[in-house]
Protein backbone atom coordinates (compact mmCIF):
# COMPACT_ATOMS: atom_id res chain seq x y z
CA UNK A 1 0.00 0.00 0.00
CA UNK A 2 1.29 3.52 -0.71
CA UNK A 3 1.55 5.82 2.44
CA UNK A 4 1.94 9.29 1.91
CA UNK A 5 3.28 11.10 4.97
CA UNK A 6 3.04 14.78 5.23
CA UNK A 7 4.62 16.53 8.29
CA UNK A 8 3.41 19.54 9.25
CA UNK A 9 6.35 22.42 10.50
CA UNK A 10 9.07 19.72 10.94
CA UNK A 11 10.87 16.94 8.94
CA UNK A 12 10.15 13.34 9.56
CA UNK A 13 13.07 11.02 9.93
CA UNK A 14 12.73 8.09 7.91
CA UNK A 15 12.75 5.51 11.29
CA UNK A 16 9.30 7.07 11.57
CA UNK A 17 8.36 6.60 8.21
CA UNK A 18 9.05 2.94 7.84
CA UNK A 19 7.56 2.23 11.56
CA UNK A 20 4.39 3.82 10.08
CA UNK A 21 4.22 1.69 6.67
CA UNK A 22 4.81 -1.78 8.44
CA UNK A 23 2.16 -0.63 10.83
CA UNK A 24 -0.29 0.48 7.86
CA UNK A 25 0.66 -2.55 5.95
CA UNK A 26 -1.10 -5.08 8.56
CA UNK A 27 -3.94 -3.12 7.75
CA UNK A 28 -4.45 -4.96 4.58
CA UNK A 29 -5.35 -8.32 6.67
CA UNK A 30 -8.54 -6.59 7.41
CA UNK A 31 -9.32 -5.22 4.00
CA UNK A 32 -7.15 -6.07 0.40
CA UNK A 33 -9.04 -3.58 -1.20
CA UNK A 34 -7.03 -0.47 0.37
CA UNK A 35 -5.88 2.13 -2.62
CA UNK A 36 -3.68 3.95 -0.10
CA UNK A 37 -3.41 6.15 2.82
CA UNK A 38 -2.29 9.46 3.67
CA UNK A 39 -0.97 10.46 7.32
CA UNK A 40 -0.60 13.94 8.58
CA UNK A 41 2.13 14.71 11.50
CA UNK A 42 1.32 17.57 13.10
CA UNK A 43 2.77 19.40 16.84
CA UNK A 44 0.35 21.50 18.37
CA UNK A 45 1.67 24.24 20.57
CA UNK A 46 0.09 23.40 23.92
CA UNK A 47 1.45 22.74 27.77
CA UNK A 48 0.23 19.62 27.63
CA UNK A 49 2.54 16.57 27.38
CA UNK A 50 -0.15 15.35 24.72
CA UNK A 51 0.59 17.43 21.93
CA UNK A 52 1.68 15.05 19.04
CA UNK A 53 -1.36 14.72 16.16
CA UNK A 54 -1.81 12.09 13.73
CA UNK A 55 -4.53 11.79 11.01
CA UNK A 56 -4.40 8.96 8.90
CA UNK A 57 -6.69 8.87 5.92
CA UNK A 58 -7.25 5.54 4.32
CA UNK A 59 -8.76 5.53 0.49
CA UNK A 60 -10.79 2.41 -0.65
CA UNK A 61 -13.14 2.23 -3.65
CA UNK A 62 -16.02 4.16 -2.77
CA UNK A 63 -15.25 5.65 0.74
CA UNK A 64 -12.88 7.38 2.99
CA UNK A 65 -12.16 6.55 6.40
CA UNK A 66 -10.21 9.62 8.65
CA UNK A 67 -9.27 9.17 12.11
CA UNK A 68 -7.45 11.42 14.61
CA UNK A 69 -5.63 10.34 17.42
CA UNK A 70 -3.45 12.61 19.58
CA UNK A 71 -0.78 11.54 22.14
CA UNK A 72 2.50 11.86 23.47
CA UNK A 73 4.68 10.35 20.50
CA UNK A 74 4.19 9.70 16.98
CA UNK A 75 4.30 6.18 17.45
CA UNK A 76 1.62 5.64 19.96
CA UNK A 77 -0.68 7.86 18.21
CA UNK A 78 0.19 6.07 15.02
CA UNK A 79 -0.70 2.85 16.83
CA UNK A 80 -3.75 4.09 18.35
CA UNK A 81 -4.88 5.02 14.99
CA UNK A 82 -4.66 1.96 13.60
CA UNK A 83 -6.19 0.04 15.76
CA UNK A 84 -9.33 2.44 15.11
CA UNK A 85 -9.46 1.72 11.25
CA UNK A 86 -8.51 -2.03 11.86
CA UNK A 87 -12.33 -1.60 13.22
CA UNK A 88 -13.54 0.76 10.86
CA UNK A 89 -12.31 -2.01 8.28
CA UNK A 90 -14.01 -5.29 9.47
CA UNK A 91 -17.53 -3.25 9.81
CA UNK A 92 -16.98 -2.40 6.33
CA UNK A 93 -16.24 -5.70 4.98
CA UNK A 94 -19.17 -7.00 7.18
CA UNK A 95 -21.64 -4.49 5.80
CA UNK A 96 -20.36 -5.54 2.78
CA UNK A 97 -21.29 -9.37 2.94
CA UNK A 98 -24.21 -8.97 4.13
Amino acid sequence: MKVNVHAVGFSVDRKLVDFMQQRLDKLEKFYDKIVSSDVFLKVEKTSEKENKVVELKIHVPGDDFMVKKQCKSFEEAVELAAESLERLLVKRKEKIRA
